[in-house]
């Protein structure tokens, strides 16, 4: 089922939802079943699956020469969607990316999900790989998420890069985009940063969902900045628990977003990660009821592999 569809069935009760990493290459599925098994009671429409690029070093040869090593981390996006469809009877959404896709690659990657039944995707550009300080889009690839989600359009329209195929299939996907209520970190304004967000819209986006935030009025405002541009798709807040003292300075500068002072001085008074990660349980649980009397549409948990503290969370909102 389209994640639209989630929403309008849901009619109006807010949904639980999560995020998950794919595991490191040499580990097998079991690991992802254990940490979503603590977090099936709570009836998530959907799960999300996070897609990692390609990234690669440099290895001196003994000439002297420099030869390029592709590393792939987390391999197996589609697969795992795949088997959470099958084991949980779930709808599973992969994230595709500009980054590390030719357009025929990005063709490819959404029929391999079409022929397995999975009609919802997330259309991100991507991050820079660690070579690079900006984005640089693969050759013959995307620049920009707002032309990604325009090739998935046109694919739902029939439209395949090869303009001479004949009696095409129509594929039927719900396109999540991101959004950011602090802008993204390479956006010169927020104004600007709505500017693109429209454009991806405009381009066939059905929903967007948020990067992590910590200070609710910051989402608000973004919801009403959103509308006041035109943006009228649905808009669901990601939610990330504070778990580490290192996160203090870590999600600032990663993420570009600001920390309020009460949840830093509450950090700051902590002996362990223990308790830096009660503290961001209680956070979480506060913003989570909030957002929820608000009338959002999913509350969408980052669980970055771990699902204790996202359970405890869930326990005491659904």
């Amino acid at each position: 089922m389209k994640v639209i569809d989630h929403i309008a069935k849901a009619e109006d009760k807010t949904q639980f939802t999560f995020e998950i990493l794919p595991p490191l290459k040499g580990q097998n599925i079991q690991s992802i079943y254990s940490a979503i098994d603590p977090l099936m009671e709570f009836n998530p429409p959907f799960i999300d699956v996070t897609y990692h690029r390609e990234e690669y070093v440099y290895k001196e040869l003994s000439n002297g020469l420099l030869e390029k090593h592709i590393i792939r981390k987390r391999p197996g996006t589609v697969g795992i969607c795949a088997a959470l469809q099958h084991k949980y009877n779930v709808d599973a959404i992969p994230h595709i990316l500009c980054g590390g896709f030719t357009k025929e690659d990005t063709e490819n990657f959404l029929i391999d999900l079409d022929f397995l039944g999975i009609d919802n995707v997330v259309a991100l550009r991507g991050d820079a790989v660690k070579s690079e300080v900006y984005f640089k889009p693969t050759k013959d690839g995307h620049a920009y998420a707002s032309e990604l989600v325009g090739q998935i359009t046109d694919l739902n329209k029939g439209i395949y890069l090869d303009e001479e195929i004949q009696n095409t299939s129509k594929t039927n996907f719900c396109i999540g985009v991101s959004g950011y209520p602090e802008k993204h970190m390479e956006a010169p304004s927020l104004d600007s940063d709505l500017h693109f967000l429209k454009k991806k819209i405009e381009a066939g986006a059905d929903y967007v969902v948020t990067q992590m935030f910590f200070d609710n009025s910051k989402f608000f405002e973004f919801q009403a900045k959103c509308k006041d541009a035109g943006i009228n798709a649905p808009i669901i807040p990601g939610l990330k628990p504070f778990a580490t003292l290192k996160q203090l300075n870590a999600l600032p500068h990663r993420f570009h977003v600001d920390l309020p002072e009460e949840l830093i001085k509450a950090v700051i008074k902590c002996k362990d990660n223990n308790q830096v990660r009660q503290v961001g349980i209680e956070w979480c649980i506060s913003q989570s009821k909030e957002l929820k009397n608000a009338g959002v549409p999913f509350l969408h948990y980052y669980s970055m592999g771990k699902s204790d503290n996202i359970r405890s969370i869930a326990e005491a909102i659904f």
